[in-house]
């Protein structure tokens, strides 16, 4: 059974705040809560229950707001509970008529939500969201973006060269173990430590590279010829 109640909340002068708190009218979940017709959706919302008897069901705005908080940050049932227990701004979006420290709900409540507003009641919500956004007062514009100047001329962007966007594309010089450079640069080494060895001790070293010419010149090493 649904029963629309009075509005007991008429605008955000009417939320009774605790004492000595101040709320922030401009907060962005008080103007979503102007924003949105709470009375068309309610007239949907009580179709869904033909009957006049049984337990009286909890308002559209308290269910709908809080599936919309659910839905924006992805919290658990019991979180969202907390959550709305714990903010006054919330509270004000789920229509509650003044802060009070007990959650209106508990996280069960939250099941037969989901069951009456369809997703498709959620999406209808946000399509009016954006039909009706005011787009004078916020600019959205990315900064990277360029803006136009005074005389309508639209200002080139100063920023230039290349950008790597995705870290998998961004250069790296590595070398890869069958990489012939590398045996070449390990023997190029040991080379030098032998020589500096024998030239302390006095010795004859003879230096040959025709082995390492040959297998640099075909795929596979001299060594494995046999």
């Amino acid at each position: 059974m649904y029963k629309p109640i009075d509005k007991l909340q008429h605008s955000f002068l009417d939320f009774n705040q605790p004492m000595e708190l101040h709320m922030n009218p401009d907060n962005r979940w008080v103007r979503l809560a102007d924003r949105i017709p709470w009375d068309e959706f309610e007239v949907k919302y009580a179709k869904l229950f033909p009957g006049d008897t049984g337990n009286v069901a909890k308002p559209l705005r308290m269910a709908l707001g809080a599936l919309i908080i659910q839905t924006k940050f992805q919290f658990s049932d019991r979180e969202l509970v907390e959550q709305i227990a714990e903010n006054p701004y919330l509270q004000y979006f789920i229509g509650l008529p003044g802060f009070r420290e007990e959650a209106p709900f508990d996280a069960s409540t939250l099941v037969l939500f989901r069951k009456r507003i369809s997703a498709d009641m959620l999406m209808e919500v946000n399509e009016y969201l954006l039909a009706h956004k005011e787009d004078d007062k916020d600019d959205h514009t990315h900064p990277s973006v360029g803006k136009s100047g005074d005389d309508g001329t639209a200002k080139e962007d100063t920023n230039k060269g290349t950008l790597t966007l995705d870290a998998t594309c961004a250069p790296a010089n590595i070398r890869y173990p069958q990489d012939i450079s590398l045996l070449n640069e390990a023997r190029e080494k040991l080379e030098n430590m032998i020589y500096c060895f024998c030239k302390c001790y006095g010795l004859n070293w003879r230096h040959s590279g025709i082995g390492w010419i040959n297998s640099a010149q075909t795929r596979e090493p001299v060594w494995r010829k046999r």
